[in-house]
């Protein structure tokens, strides 16, 4: 019996080898790369190198006075990370901008001298004179100066944090107080940053331990480094796959042979079905980041179709079980009731990857925040603000406070963006950040009558204050996932019964036609091609790998057949369909 309860299925076995893996490098003091493709349990494997690590080091690391360091990409992984291990002292986690600013808050004077050669500080002190002896601090995470502080932005803190990294008493402190450090998300973390690890620290004698954990090919943000290569790195393939049925991972390991992935019952079987529309005799989308797609009834259309067939096949399409997501946007806006934002901006990663300041501050602190607000939660109102707000200090303040609320929530429900950021400005409860509140000043300032054109950037606020509010509101709830569509960003680490990736044009940055191209030509792909095909490869890989039973594609832009040969070799030439609609 003992011997029957010991017994692992394939997924549980690739997780246990590559764990051990992951203990040897812990125990011999090697640095080492974690590479998790999706469903491979990430964390999992990441707490359990902690759990080893204060089992190891419980007695000498309190003597040393000394931690192990966890940085993780959100709050709500650190949050997830302490929970797991229990808040122990041992453990100091989170996020990277917390992490880098506990190193550098000690050298103030270094800080000071470092600030003017910033981007966005040098008219700021040229204001005051100099910065004097003023304490920088990051608090409120905007810029400003007064008498006696200098607060610094978020960009700012990893700015200055790599700079001290070329002084030998920055590392050699960050090496006392951390020997071990553990990064979360590596992909996803700040380039520069990584890069200053491994010119100063990988390799060298006497720096910290590192454990990357990640996935390169679930790269999908700005900024992030992506791969890491560095010849004292272990590299440990994750093996495993928890999420998806075999159909469905089968599909992924063609994608990407050289990570094979074992489920956790090879005779569970699901679906996996591609639709293309290259049957369309209409006239197509031409011209920019749009060419070659459907117009947008006709993409509706094939989407009702994909949709009505799916339903007769057995697809429970409850918001709970089935998520769509769309990777075009035009037909997707008015569905979820934003139709006019689209029209406001350049490029849709503007609104739809929060790349405009003002959408940003709406989706990711405004609308939580009036949300909670209605609900009566005002801890959660002031968490979702962050650090951004005024003090309360009397019962005055906390009139203030629901004044400008109440009339906030009424310019919400029936004014225009412009006039919900106007009250924002006036009241300054809650504070808008300096990027939004400088680029309305922009605004402002600009003046039509002097003959100049006016900048895109300042066309693009323009008519997005004239937007009805609610369409921010439907915007955000689409982007915070409380819809059957979803966002591309919002749906990494996310998983699903159904999926639905609906492929098509219209994102500046994204042609997955010829993406699939390239990716028929091995490694054949020109050097200056190599990022763009990377981050559309990645995008893909992120969406088709969030189903754990049925997987459907529908492609709206037209293929090439050059690219209907890569989706075959991918999923299967018999289950490529041309969609009659």
């Amino acid at each position: 019996m003992a011997e029957v309860a010991e017994q692992l299925n394939p997924a549980e076995e690739a997780s246990r080898r590559a764990l051990a893996e992951v203990y040897g490098c812990l125990e011999r003091r090697e640095s080492f790369l974690v590479e998790a493709g999706a469903g491979a349990g990430k964390t999992y494997t990441l707490v359990k190198a902690l759990h080893f690590l204060m089992e190891r080091y419980q007695h000498i690391l309190p003597q040393r006075h000394q931690k192990i360091a966890c940085i993780t990409f959100t709050n709500v992984a650190k949050d997830e990370i302490d929970a797991r291990t229990d808040r122990s002292p041992l453990i100091y986690c989170n996020t990277i901008h917390a992490f880098c600013w506990s190193l550098i808050s000690g050298f103030q004077r270094q800080l000071r001298e470092r600030l003017p050669d910033l981007q966005h500080w040098p008219d700021r002190i040229a204001e005051v004179g100099d910065l004097g002896e003023r304490a920088v601090e990051y608090e409120l995470g905007h810029r400003s100066i007064n008498d006696r502080r200098v607060s610094i932005h978020h960009d700012d803190v990893l700015i200055l944090t790599i700079a001290l990294m070329d002084n030998a008493k920055f590392r050699r402190i960050l090496t006392d107080k951390y020997p071990i450090i553990l990064i979360d998300e590596y992909q996803d973390t700040n380039a520069g940053w990584i890069d200053s690890i491994k010119n100063h620290f990988l390799g060298q004698e006497g720096s910290p331990q590192f454990g990357f954990f990640g996935d390169h090919w679930q790269k999908i943000y700005g900024d992030g480094c992506g791969k890491i290569e560095h010849p004292s790195l272990t590299v440990v393939g994750k093996q495993a796959n928890f999420r998806s049925v075999l159909t469905v991972v089968e599909c992924l390991n063609r994608m990407r042979p050289e990570l094979p992935q074992f489920v956790v019952d090879p005779n569970e079987q699901g679906s996996v079905r591609i639709f293309h529309t290259n049957t369309w005799a209409g006239p197509r989308q031409a011209g920019g980041h749009w060419g070659g797609d459907l117009p947008t009834e006709a993409a509706d259309r094939a989407l009702q179709t994909v949709l009505d067939r799916l339903a007769e096949e057995g697809w429970d399409r409850s918001v709970e079980t089935t998520k769509i997501l769309m990777l075009t946007h035009r037909v997707l806006a008015g569905k979820q009731g934003y139709p006019s934002i689209p029209a406001v901006f350049a490029f849709n990663e503007s609104f739809t990857s929060k790349e405009h300041p003002h959408i940003a501050y709406f989706a990711d602190a405004l609308e939580p925040a009036c949300e909670a607000y209605l609900s009566k939660k005002y801890g959660e109102m002031f968490r979702a603000l962050g650090s951004n707000v005024p003090a309360i200090r009397a019962q005055t303040d906390k009139k203030k406070w629901s004044e400008a609320m109440d009339k906030l929530v009424e310019l919400r429900a029936g004014g225009m963006v412009g006039d919900v950021v106007d009250h924002l400005l006036a009241e300054r409860r809650p504070r808008v950040p300096d990027a939004v509140e400088r680029r309305e000043r922009e605004l402002r300032e600009f003046d039509p009558e002097a003959g100049d054109d006016m900048p895109r950037a300042l066309k693009e606020l323009s008519d997005l204050r004239a937007v009805p509010y609610q369409e921010i509101v439907a915007l955000c709830r689409y982007l915070s996932g409380h819809s059957p569509f979803e966002t591309k960003h919002g749906v990494k680490g996310a998983e699903f019964e159904n999926v639905l990736v609906v492929v098509g044009r219209g994102w500046n940055r994204y042609n997955f036609n010829e993406m699939l191209e390239l990716a028929g030509q091995g490694a054949q792909i020109p050097a200056n091609k190599e990022a763009a095909f990377e981050r559309n490869r990645n995008l893909f890989y992120v969406t088709c790998s969030r189903p754990k039973r049925r997987l459907a594609v529908l492609f709206t832009q037209e293929l090439s057949a050059a690219a209907i040969q890569t989706v075959g070799d991918w999923f299967g030439g018999d289950i490529v369909e041309p969609l009659n609609f």
